[in-house]
């Protein structure tokens, strides 16, 4: 063809024809310019008008697994959860550095090569008789994976870091009678008057079908969603790599005969795999099973019925999970909740009577100052009382007369009198200590929201899907 267009280049229908095939090489080209289709842009994100390249992201990651234990990244390999969060830790740490460079330099703030030499010299692991080494140096770099130039840039980050952080790192006094309020709150005691009304001190009679029928009309009882789930495993030592490529081989296979049509016990027998069915598998209602952790429930739970999901890394091995069937969730049966019913129904009606008997006692102290076979009790902010009482007790102001109401009881309270505690100066210095550091937090939080509003980032979902995800 190239021959006939040569030789007939003048010819009108070869000029068609190479018209057509160019307008198809170029159209084909501006199409992917105009719909993002281009491979060659590898922004992760921006960090205010800074770009940050996949490559930089995949530098960090490798210097962060690096860091980590043969243990810890096991765990990262065989739980897709631990990993997504490793991968977040990573791009929110490459942001958090971005940000914190894009304002040193923006404050005009310098790290020099000079600096950081001397802060390498100083590093006692690279030292051998007390001297830095350039071999102990190049022995620590070459068994860590990390060239001169990640240990240059973590240490002009750390100083950067201190420089911008400075302001936020220094205490924030705190005012001696801050102190002292602080430390009376927590130290002070308080005596209270004390009538315990029991709920199961009143007696009822037992409820009719037609009390429990309207008791339910008003308290329905829901049964939540379940599904019935069944799952097969291929053991295998994840961490050895002989094991994990034939286990890896063998679920393949497996997974290959499943999605041919071949029911899920029948391929777990063929393969020497582990099958196993669970029955109304709910939030609630989770088997004692470790394949079934919390993970795997919210993934069985985003499935639809019927549905089978991907070849699963665990630490058990290789695993493919099924909804074989989901029951939505309903009303109970009234006949399969009777019984439940029926002690629900007399303890609201204890509840009730217990709550008028409070009342009585309550309005008789109100008004004649007196409690009848009350019992005063000295209390803390966390001790002397059960903690319905504890949290009455310093809600409201002394000389109040309340009701604290229990899981079990209502409790009649006279506040009575407070002490003020004495005052210890070692105490006082530990509360000190506890609102500089809770101060700085707060400082701290509001510094990094700042920097987030002058150097916001924004994720190139496309790329962060292609290659994160």
């Amino acid at each position: 063809m190239l021959e006939y267009l040569r030789n007939a280049a003048d010819k009108p229908v070869a000029k068609i024809l190479m018209g057509v095939l160019i307008f198809s090489f170029v159209g084909w080209g501006v199409a992917e310019w105009v719909f993002g289709l281009t491979t060659s842009d590898t922004t992760l994100m921006r960090v205010g008008d800074e770009k940050i390249s996949i490559q930089q992201y995949s530098a960090l990651k490798s210097n962060e697994l690096a860091a980590m234990s043969r243990t810890e990244q096991r765990e990262l390999y065989t739980n897709p959860g631990a990993m997504t969060a490793f991968q977040n830790r990573v791009v929110s740490k490459l942001a958090s550095m971005r940000r914190i460079n894009r304002h040193a330099h923006d404050l005009g703030y310098v790290v020099s090569d000079k600096q950081i030499a001397n802060n390498i010299r100083a590093i006692p692991q690279f030292h051998q008789d007390g001297k830095f080494s350039a071999a102990a140096f190049d022995a620590v770099l070459r068994n860590s994976g990390l060239t001169e130039s990640d240990v240059a840039t973590d240490l002009r980050f750390q100083g950067l870091r201190n420089m911008v952080t400075l302001p936020i790192t220094t205490p924030v006094a705190v005012p001696r009678f801050v102190k002292l309020a602080a430390y009376n709150a927590r130290n002070v005691t308080r005596n209270v008057d004390i009538q315990t009304v029991k709920f199961s001190d009143f007696k009822t009679a037992k409820p009719t079908t037609e009390q429990l029928r309207e008791f339910y009309a008003q308290h329905p009882h829901r049964v939540p969603e379940s599904r019935d789930v069944s799952y097969v495993l291929v053991a295998a030592a994840m961490d050895k790599p002989d094991e994990y490529e034939h286990g890896f081989k063998t679920a393949q296979k497996l997974e290959d005969d499943i999605i041919a049509g071949d029911s899920m016990d029948a391929v777990a027998k063929k393969y020497n795999a582990k099958f196993v069915n669970y029955k109304n598998v709910s939030g609630g209602k989770i088997p004692s099973d470790k394949i079934m952790n919390n993970e795997m429930i919210a993934r069985i739970f985003d499935m639809d019925a019927g549905m089978e999901s991907e070849l699963i890394e665990t630490k058990e091995g290789f695993v493919i999970v099924r909804v074989d069937k989901i029951t939505p969730e309903h009303n109970a049966e009234f006949d399969s909740v009777k019984s439940e019913l029926s002690s629900e129904w007399t303890r609201e009606q204890q509840r009730t009577k217990a709550y008028l008997r409070a009342n009585e006692l309550l309005t008789e102290l109100n008004k004649n100052g007196k409690l009848a076979k009350s019992k005063r009790t000295k209390v803390t902010r966390t001790n002397g009382a059960p903690m319905a009482v504890l949290v009455a007790a310093f809600k409201h102001k002394i000389g109040e007369n309340i009701i604290a109401d229990d899981q079990d009881a209502f409790y009649v309270v006279h506040l009575a009198d407070e002490k003020l505690p004495k005052v210890d100066d070692k105490e006082l210095n530990k509360i000190k200590t506890d609102m500089e550091t809770m101060s700085m937090r707060h400082i701290g939080a509001d510094y990094d929201a700042y920097l987030e509003r002058e150097y916001p980032t924004k994720i190139n979902e496309k790329t962060f899907n292609r290659f994160v995800r």
